[in-house]
């Protein structure tokens, strides 16, 4: 994620952007730009993210210049200020929306992140909606009574022409707009051509009619599309609102943002944890569900961290504030996931390809149909091919595949976030697709992390259990080491540093100290062996502290590594998809081969060291076939360059490690390792949505086609393939965000 040298990023909000066609004209059109390094429009989002080579104003500018001229209707604002490059009625996909509701609360609140206020950008407006259905209302009416008065041919056209204008005077005013700046092929033009053709060929209550139809399904797919861009929005509504910080006997109630590290913050029953930080007083059960996905509360007292996002149910805390918010959980959370779907799948960048060619060639094919036969074929008239033409026109407009598919992926990463996993970008959730090799790391990952004594084994006559772990903790007095930690711990008692002196840490070995005046040796079997005491060697699985006193063996001590509860599940689960399971440890392989072995791995690899986690990752990247993937998931701590390396890298438990939520391209937040069998499920499920989408679209759309051609369909039934065919995709989208882990 790191950025190239001397690179800047900026954001921009889009307001009013609704149509996925017009979000993929905007990517192409800046991309293009001198100055320009990358750049990627948001679609669920409304956002335009672009990087370019170093600060500089008259090319953000310039941008917002780009932007206008592509889509005039579109509001280009700042993140941080709202402040706009034009203000007034903003137009929506096909008609105007008048945003005065919007403007009234739809900005007022959106932070610098910009994670709300963009689920009512384009709210289809109340205001909006209901001018839409009025000229819709009028338009029909007007089109009934042409259709039943018996009128003149002229008074019958006047009325059909009024129907028209009121129903879609602003679609043709767009095309025209559209088609002076030089872009011919797009929805606008081919609905003004085959309405406008309609009407020329005498077919004036199908011409109106396909511009009602065409109105109503745009008002209804806009509807539509909120309403998901809102659900994700709802389920993505982690952001708290506010936080009470104490000072002196008195609290007040600020903006996240407004607290500074080291504050002192109350949180009441009920209300969000706002900011990371430790509990300084209070205990209280913990709601986890909107970062972890876990259901079950947790206890947190005194001493103990909390991250912003969890809920408070019962108790009052005292929170000593650790993080600033722009650091704080919560922030990158929402972060990560509303960037997400910047970062697209090969599906999204085909469709976008397939809708920039797709278009002119079914144009050129139109244009054929409505000239060769009447030329070629004996009593073929001018008008039937023509109509025949503008209906194929009508039917072939791409909107369903452009529109569908980025939400499909989007709904695949809230559902996926939902049950704490945060997937980075829709690639990332299309490659899990692929996976073949599931690498993990195993300590943090597949085990707690958590040391413990398991076993004390004395030696030497005279000395029992107990006096063998008090030498054993004295001489780990001042050792960092978990496992010294894990010895003074089943110690438990208060040590007499009195007793110690001269003690020396022998890298790699273990320590020599003198505790009480006799010389002690604890370490590892290489100590024992440079001291030449004759050890003992256990069959025991975990890690062995041999001791030495005053030149005699004096036993061992075994310390364990817990093993997860889900991590056999984990394991199962992953077996059963068809997946190869490996395990790289930098622990002794005694301890690595029988944590894989309760397991049932199909790989364990021990005794390695970062550098060669990545040398393992390498080999099996040479024994699989190019489409096939590698995940390697591991706690972070020290898997970063291994994260890296893999085709997906997950962290484990990303919420301790800041480096892991880097390096990985999937963050796990509830520590579970059965949560990358979940991951996949939810990959799987996005992946059949978005081409059940795709196979559906085109072969509606194929079929009406070759019906248009033969002059079988009518403008109505081209219109259905058309707003139809795009209405069940977003909806059929939608169903993603329902995905169980």
């Amino acid at each position: 994620m790191a950025e190239a040298t001397g690179r800047v990023k900026r954001e921009l909000v889009l307001d009013g952007l609704d149509c996925a066609n017009c979000a993929m004209k905007i990517e192409d059109g800046v991309k293009k730009m001198e100055g320009i390094a990358s750049c990627s429009v948001n679609f669920v989002k409304q956002t335009l993210t672009y990087e370019a080579d170093g600060e500089d104003d008259e090319l953000a500018s310039k941008v917002k210049h780009k932007i206008k001229k592509l889509e005039p209707h579109i509001n280009v604002l700042d993140p941080q200020t709202k402040q706009g490059a034009s203000s007034g009625v903003s137009r929506g996909h096909g008609h105007p929306h008048e945003h005065g509701h919007h403007h009234a609360h739809g900005h007022d609140h959106a932070e610098a992140h910009g994670e709300e206020g963009h689920s009512h950008g384009h709210d289809h407006g109340r205001g909006g909606t209901k001018v839409m259905a009025a000229r819709l209302l009028v338009g029909a009416a007007l089109t009934a009574a042409g259709m039943l008065l018996q009128t003149n041919a002229y008074i019958e056209l006047a009325i059909f022409l009024v129907a028209y204008v009121v129903a879609g005077g602003d679609i043709v005013l767009q095309a025209v707009k559209n088609m002076l700046r030089g872009q011919v092929f797009d929805e606008y033009f081919l609905m003004s051509l085959a309405t406008i053709g309609a009407f020329g060929v005498g077919q004036y209550p199908e011409g109106v009619a396909v511009m009602l139809f065409y109105q109503l399904g745009e008002m209804f797919q806009g509807i539509a599309v909120n309403r998901s861009r809102k659900s994700i929005s709802a389920m993505m509504d982690l952001r708290p609102d506010y936080a009470n910080v104490k000072t002196g006997g008195d609290t007040r109630r600020v903006s996240p943002e407004e607290v500074q590290v080291g504050d002192h913050i109350v949180v009441k029953p009920g209300e969000k944890v706002p900011l990371d930080g430790i509990v300084i007083e209070g205990s209280s059960m913990v709601d986890t569900s909107a970062l972890t996905g876990e259901s079950v509360p947790r206890g947190v007292g005194a001493g103990q961290e909390v991250l912003s996002g969890f809920i408070n149910k019962n108790g009052v805390l005292t929170i000593e504030v650790s993080k600033d918010f722009g650091e704080s959980t919560v922030s990158k959370i929402l972060d990560l996931v509303q960037n997400a779907s910047s970062k697209k799948a090969a599906t999204e960048k085909f469709i976008t390809k397939f809708a920039r060619y797709y278009t002119p060639v079914v144009v050129i094919v139109a244009l054929l149909l409505a000239l060769v036969p009447p030329l070629f074929i004996q009593g073929a008239s001018f008008a039937e091919w023509i109509y025949r033409a503008l209906i194929f026109l009508v039917i072939s407009c791409p909107c369903a595949l452009v529109v569908s598919i980025p939400l499909g992926f989007f709904g695949g990463i809230g559902a996926a976030s939902k049950s704490g996993i945060l997937v980075k970008g829709s690639n990332y959730l299309e490659a899990l697709n692929d996976v073949k090799y599931v690498v993990f790391d195993k300590t943090g990952t597949l085990t707690k992390g958590a040391f413990k004594v398991t076993n004390i084994h004395p030696a030497l006559e005279g000395l029992d259990e107990a006096a063998l772990l008090e030498i054993a903790a004295h001489a780990e007095y001042h050792s960092t080491h978990p496992i010294a930690e894990s010895i003074r711990a089943a110690y438990g008692k208060e040590l007499d540093e009195t007793r110690i002196e001269g003690y020396d840490e022998i890298s790699g070995h273990g320590v020599q100290v003198k505790v009480g005046g006799k010389e002690v040796w604890a370490g590892n079997a290489k100590l024992m062996e440079r001291e030449a005491l004759p050890y003992e060697k256990p069959e025991t699985a975990g890690t062995i502290v041999h001791i030495g006193l005053d030149g005699q063996y004096a036993g061992y001590i075994t310390i364990s590594d817990e093993v997860k509860e889900d991590a056999a599940e984990a394991v199962r689960t992953l077996k059963e998809m068809g997946k190869t399971t490996v395990m790289l440890t930098g622990d002794a392989r005694s301890v690595g081969d029988a944590v894989g072995r309760s397991l049932g791995l199909d790989e364990i690899h021990a005794e390695l060291l970062p550098q060669h986690k990545v040398e393992e990752i390498e080999k099996l990247d040479a024994r699989k076939s190019p489409k096939e993937k590698i995940v390697f998931v591991g706690d972070g701590i020290n898997d970063t360059p291994v994260l890296a390396r893999a085709d997906i890298g997950v962290a484990m438990g990303g919420l301790g490690s800041d480096a892991a939520i880097e390096a990985a391209d999937v963050v796990i937040m509830t520590d579970e390792p059965s949560k990358v069998a979940a991951a996949i499920r939810i990959a799987k499920r996005t992946r059949a949505i978005v081409w059940q989408n795709i196979i559906f679209a085109l072969g509606v759309k194929a079929i009406f086609l070759l019906l248009g051609a033969f002059g079988i369909a009518t403008m109505w039934e081209a219109v259905f393939s058309d707003v139809g065919v795009t209405l069940l995709a977003v909806l059929n989208a939608m169903r993603v965000l329902k995905a169980k882990a």
